[in-house]
This record gives structure tokens, C-alpha cells and sequence, in this order.
């Protein structure tokens, strides 16, 4: 994505996106008109691009989004995880049925892999199953939350089947015994369209799988996975820094007393940043997980030494709940829970021992 390409992107940030900021924070507004935009404006098509090419400019649309909102930015995150799902399968019918209607933002969508990468990591089993029948399988369980459905939405998951094996599908929201819960009340992010998802003998199609063989299927997928959530922190700690230097003159630059400047924040970032588009950039991304989870993690404590700055150098402007250093709090504090989440994180770099 050239420089006269993030012009445009600006122009559609502050056309479908800043004006409803605080709608999508305080009243749970979904921003489905940006991300159908970005389809529409051709940000999300793959069409004559190499995989590393997808990798690059998704990850810079990404933090562009997050800088702005980062409750969008992780809506675009589950479009993008899907995307990546359909683009990489095997499944040439699939392609032909979702893809572009994907791309063009005709179709959002939603990962519901939370629960799955959890249990690949070993510290919570499979919530849903896979019974085989003619032509398909019928699905049953229950995923507590997945984010970014609802109407003209598909979204992925992984299932026991009953061979010892595990499948990994896509499903639309409108299937027949998919039973959708809006959930809300949570500390942020109430604008992301997340529900809880009862299925009762639902029937995906053949056609419909992503792989009959998730276990490594999820090996191929996992990297840009987690490559995609990283510049959602990289955007909330963008904001977070001009919000600092907004300060910076406040109550006659007592600011400059606080041991956290923006300074030693923009350093930190601009390596994070430089690190991201080069795993982003890498041919065989896969061989780069270990680094990418230390990316992943290290963005995760940045991010919240980042906001906890804000809101010290914002001082009393940043404390009420509609305020922009608020949301970013909230923000930077899902963006830790988010997973694989900081103790998960913990686990797999083995940085600490942890008892799940």
C-alpha cells in the first residue's frame, strides 16, 4: 500500500469512521459501514498480490484503524483473520463462494478461534463437535463469545470430529440451530458485534470446510493470526504518544516531571513497528512464530505503559469515560485479555511458568 493509497485511506477514516468514535464506545454503535467501505475502496483485496504483499498492507490498515478506534481495529482484525482462513484453504469451491465477496466488503466476518488456540496451547479443551453425516457435518456446543457477526456474516471454527480428528469450517450466521446472544456490558469494546453462539445440530456442507485436518491447518494460519493483532496495539500507542505531546505544555510543563515520555514510548514503537513489517514481509512466516509471539507480547506491555502515560500526562481531561485516554485504557486493557492473551503469551515464550 503505496502513499497515495493511505491518502485515500484517510479520506475514508474520517468519513465512515471519527464521526462515530464515541457512538462506538459509549453506546455499542458496530461500524459495519467503515469495513464495508474498505472493501468497497479495494483495501482488502489480495487479487495479484504475493501473500507477504496481503501481509504488509493489512498490517499498516490495521494500525492505521487502531490509531483511530481500536474497537474497529479489532472488528477488521476478525475480517482480516477470516480472510486469511479462506485465502489459504485448500477448499478452491470455498474461494470461489466467499473470497471476493469478502474482499469487496459485500460479506463481513468473524473468527471464532479463541477457543481452538487455547486448546492447541494446551489450557482449555474444544467446546464444539463435529459428528459426521452425508455430504458435511452437524455441529454442536457452544462458544462463549465471537466477535464481529451478524447479518451477512460468516464466521470459522474448529470441531471434534468423530474419528479423533479435528475439522475447521466456516458458518454463516443465519444457519438453521445457530442460536446468537448479543453480549454486552463489558469494560469496552460493547461496539464489536461479539455474541455468544449455541449450536444445536447445526449442518455445514462440505463445501464449506476449510481443511478436515485442522491440526495443521491451524500451524499454516496461526502466524498471520497473531501478525494481525500486533498493530492494533501499535495504533493505540500512536494515539497515545500525540495525546502526550498534546500535553505537553500543561500546567506550566510540569508534565516533563513524569518519568514516562513520549520520547522513550516512540522509540520502543518504531522498533516494534520495523520488527512487525519484517515478519510481515518474511516469505516463510511460518518458521518466524517464536518471533512473532515476542513481538505480540512485548506490544502488549507497551501498549499499556503507553495509555497509563496518557492518562497521567492527561491528568483530569483523561478521566471521564467518554474521554479518548479513557477508551484507549480500556482499549490497551482488552488488547491484553485478547487471545492469546498475556499469561498465554507467558506460556508460550516461556518467559515465566504458568498454572493454567
Amino acid at each position: 500500500m503505496n502513499a497515495e493509497s493511505f491518502r485515500g485511506l484517510g479520506e475514508v477514516v474520517k468519513q465512515n469512521l471519527k464521526p462515530y468514535v464515541k457512538r462506538i464506545d459509549v453506546d455499542a454503535y458496530y461500524p459495519a459501514d467503515y469495513l464495508t467501505a474498505l472493501g468497497r475502496e479495494g483495501y482488502l483485496s489480495s487479487a495479484g498480490k504475493e501473500q507477504a504483499d496481503v501481509r504488509v498492507n493489512s498490517v499498516k490498515l490495521l494500525e492505521e484503524t487502531s490509531a483511530t478506534c481500536m474497537t474497529t481495529g479489532f472488528n477488521l482484525w476478525c475480517h482480516q483473520a477470516l480472510l486469511t482462513y479462506v485465502r489459504l484453504s485448500e477448499n478452491e469451491k470455498l474461494k470461489g463462494q466467499l473470497l471476493h465477496r469478502l474482499e469487496n466488503g459485500e460479506l463481513l466476518g468473524g473468527t471464532g478461534l479463541s477457543n481452538p488456540m487455547k486448546f492447541y496451547a494446551g489450557i482449555d479443551q474444544l467446546y464444539l463437535k463435529a459428528k459426521r453425516v452425508k455430504n458435511g457435518y452437524l455441529l454442536s456446543g457452544n462458544l462463549p463469545m465471537v466477535s464481529n457477526l451478524g447479518e451477512n456474516h460468516w464466521f470459522a471454527v474448529i470441531a471434534a470430529a468423530d474419528d479423533n480428528k479435528r475439522i475447521m469450517t466456516v458458518v454463516p450466521c443465519h444457519s438453521a440451530g445457530l442460536k446468537m446472544i448479543e453480549q454486552t456490558g463489558f469494560l469496552g469494546l460493547n461496539g464489536s458485534a461479539t455474541y455468544a453462539c449455541q449450536f444445536r445440530d447445526v449442518l455445514v456442507p462440505d463445501d464449506w470446510v476449510l481443511s478436515d485436518q485442522a491440526d495443521d491447518y491451524v500451524q499454516i494460519v496461526r502466524p498471520t493470526f497473531v501478525l494481525y493483532q500486533i498493530p492494533l496495539g501499535l495504533g493505540v500507542i500512536a494515539a497515545s504518544l500525540h495525546a502526550i505531546r498534546q500535553a505537553k505544555d500543561k500546567q506550566c510543563g510540569c508534565n516533563s516531571y513524569l518519568p514516562v515520555q513520549a520520547e522513550q514510548l516512540e522509540r520502543e514503537l518504531e522498533r516494534l513497528r520495523a520488527e512487525t513489517l519484517r515478519l510481515a514481509a518474511a516469505p516463510d512466516i511460518q518458521a518466524l512464530w517464536p518471533d512473532l509471539l515476542k513481538v505480540r507480547l512485548a506490544t502488549v506491555y507497551l501498549t499499556l505503559n503507553a495509555v497509563q502515560a496518557c492518562m497521567l500526562h492527561q491528568g483530569s481531561a483523561g478521566y471521564t469515560f467518554s474521554s479518548h485516554p479513557s477508551r484507549r485504557l480500556r482499549e490497551a486493557y482488552f488488547f491484553a485479555n485478547l487471545t492469546p492473551t498475556v499469561r498465554h503469551l507467558e506460556k508460550l515464550t516461556s518467559r515465566v511458568p504458568v498454572d493454567e
